[in-house]
């Protein structure tokens, strides 16, 4: 589904991003774990086209994305959530999952005027897409309340629904887990393993709870000093002596231990 070719992202002197080179297969939830500045969040950054690369390729199945802005992104099918959700708060989920969906017909003026009962077709399109979604998240007991007053976790679930949405191929998650109380993090692991059995997608994720990268990933990534140091299952991690060692320290150690 993706593969990146040498990628480097400099930022000034720095290499935020340095010749890095991997794969995500078509159907896969792949993780992508490291140390905090290992560039993790700037490879996707790079991927998804919010910072053009200095060098190397980026290719999505088989097209050559590179450089691409988000918004053709999205259009081809690449989604990402971020580390704060980005909720309209003002809205309810059912609307902020209703603002997703592009070229809706209620948009410009001359529709409106002149093609009303399409509009009107096409909002009862989108709004049933809402209305499934929001069943599918199981999140119908906030359905009308306002995005704005929702816990971190049920944001978390609401920016999964919106690229439920789009119906996307590939969604990059920067880590999900974030500020989710565990209840709330095995509602959001339980629907991304669903997203993927049931309606193939594919999942690339960033995330520090290697109990949740357990759970649901498989291959992982691991990425240090800009570059990718090591892939295979959780397990082959673990057991990888300079990973420990050199990068992810006692915690990933004891995890292995335990």
């Amino acid at each position: 589904m993706i593969r990146v070719e040498h990628l480097t992202k400099r930022f000034g002197g720095i290499a935020a991003v340095n010749d890095a080179s991997l794969d995500i297969a078509k159907g896969s939830i792949t993780g992508l774990i490291g140390p905090n500045g290992a560039g993790k969040t700037t490879l996707f950054n790079v991927i998804a086209g919010v910072h053009a690369p200095t060098s190397g390729k980026v290719w999505l199945d088989g097209e050559d994305i590179t450089g691409l802005p988000p918004h053709e992104l999205f259009h081809k099918g690449m989604l990402r959530t971020f580390q704060i959700a980005h909720e309209f708060s003002s809205l309810t989920v059912r609307e902020n999952l209703m603002m997703v969906p592009p070229d809706q017909s209620g948009e410009t003026l001359w529709d409106v005027w002149f093609r009303g009962s399409e509009v009107k077709r096409r909002e009862s399109e989108v709004v049933a897409k809402a209305n499934e979604v929001i069943e599918f998240l199981e999140i119908d007991h906030v359905a009308d309340e306002l995005a704005g007053n929702l816990s971190g976790g049920q944001k978390k679930l609401l920016e999964l629904g919106r690229t439920m949405m789009a119906d996307a191929k590939i969604v990059f998650l920067d880590e999900v887990g974030a500020g989710v109380n565990r209840t709330l993090l095995n509602t959001i692991g339980d629907a991304i393993i669903r997203l993927n059995q049931e309606r193939g997608y594919t999942f690339c994720v960033i995330e520090h709870d290697m109990d949740f990268i357990d759970k649901l990933c498989d291959p992982v990534i691991v990425m240090a000093e800009g570059t990718v140091l090591a892939e295979g299952t959780l397990t082959e991690i673990k057991a990888n002596e300079q990973v420990i060692e050199a990068y992810l320290g006692t915690g990933l150690k004891n995890k292995a231990t335990s």
